[in-house]
């Protein structure tokens, strides 16, 4: 069986309180990377392999790689992304670390029967 990685922005916050509280740019507002909807697939396969190639210039925030890769990694070995947590071990909801304006992913692993 192979296995692939969907990542979908399911939603971007924004705490105005705290960015005009402690950013340098009170005014920064939501994040400019990611948009509402947005998808990114993930395969390894071959010679193909997106976890390791995709994100070198082509996914948008380090930030936000560094808090979902972990989950990107484990869906595309197949195994479980969060057993006993999300009512579907193939499924995790995570998001970065921006405490000011996070951006929520929906990290789902695909099985693909050969």
């Amino acid at each position: 069986m192979k296995h692939q990685c969907k990542v979908t922005v399911l939603k971007k916050e924004c705490f105005t309180d705290l960015q005009e509280t402690y950013l340098a740019d009170p005014k920064s507002g939501s994040c400019p990377v990611f948009e509402e909807g947005q998808e990114f697939l993930f395969e390894r396969d071959g010679d193909k392999d997106d976890f390791w190639n995709f994100y070198r210039g082509t996914f948008p925030c380090a930030e936000a790689w560094d808090c979902i890769s972990r989950y990107i990694y484990t869906a595309l070995q197949g195994g479980s992304i969060m057993r006993g947590w999300t009512n579907d071990e193939k499924m995790m909801i995570a998001c970065c670390n921006d405490g000011t304006r996070p951006v929520i992913f929906k990290i789902e692993r695909i099985d693909i029967e050969e």
